[in-house]
């Protein structure tokens, strides 16, 4: 849990947390406040997604620790000291990650509101298993919800970005 101030006339708690790659220090009025909205709105990353805002669309997908987990359902107050990893730290700084190299290629975005919690989970995927199968795959993806329906094409790009990382780490 975070550190509280001891001040009887505050109730900000400081949380430390590792956000891609860099350290910061957020103070927080409220320890339940969901982690998506301190990446939006108190560190300015608005790459991860706010949409069903109950954990079950996939939209806000965050890495926690190298673990994929949904940022509207995660409270603050309890990643203290975590190491978080959002879209916008997927890649090698200006370079885009594989998955999303074949996301364009495969054509595989509309409206891209989805994209961002697959790109991560599929970093993820691909980080512990570089050759899935499609069943894997379709596992992996089977919490992400696409409105415009693009799973075919999402599933060809995460087998051709298996395919150019396989041998290299992601």
């Amino acid at each position: 849990m975070s550190a509280h101030d001891a001040s009887a006339d505050s109730a900000i708690d400081t949380v430390v947390l590792v956000v891609n790659g860099e350290r910061r220090t957020v103070d927080v009025d409220d320890p339940r406040m969901p982690l998506v909205f301190v990446l939006r709105d108190r560190l300015g990353l608005r790459g991860t997604k706010l949409s069903c805002g109950c954990g079950e669309c996939g939209a806000c997908a965050v890495l926690v620790d190298g673990v994929e987990e949904r940022a509207c359902m995660l409270a603050i107050g309890d990643l203290d000291g975590s190491t978080v990893t959002t879209i916008e730290g997927i890649g090698d700084g200006g370079t885009l990650h594989p998955v999303q190299v074949a996301l364009l290629a495969e054509q595989a975005s509309q409206c891209g509101y989805c994209l961002p919690g697959i790109v991560v989970a599929a970093s993820a995927l691909l980080a512990r298993d570089p050759d899935p199968s499609e069943t894997t795959i379709a596992t992996t993806l089977a919490g992400h919800l696409c409105r415009c329906g693009t799973y075919g094409r999402v599933v060809r790009a995460l087998r051709r970005a298996a395919v150019a990382t396989k041998g290299r780490a992601t």
